[in-house]
């Protein structure tokens, strides 16, 4: 199925989209819950402001990332860095 050229409000509910592609799309302030993004790539995405809970981050891999104020369990991002860059 293509979408294209529209602002519709699409609702998914027990629906299988392995495979789907979004490429210049607006998901901002879309909900996610008990999705399965296992092996799914992300390439130029914005997340500022998102909030993640109750994830599974099992290898996952995190490059080239502005993590400004990026926090993790409540502590800043940067401030991990620094102390592991202490430590090595």
């Amino acid at each position: 199925m293509k979408i294209q050229n529209t602002k519709a409000v699409v609702q998914a509910t027990d629906a299988n989209l392995a495979g789907s592609e979004f490429n210049d799309v607006n998901l901002q302030a879309a909900t996610f819950t008990n999705v399965n993004l296992a092996q799914a790539t992300f390439t130029d995405i914005n997340f500022s402001g998102a909030k993640f809970s109750n994830l599974n981050l099992t290898n996952v891999e995190i490059e080239a990332c502005d993590t400004t104020g990026m926090k993790f369990r409540g502590v800043l991002v940067s401030d991990l860095f620094d102390a592991y860059r202490k430590r090595v």
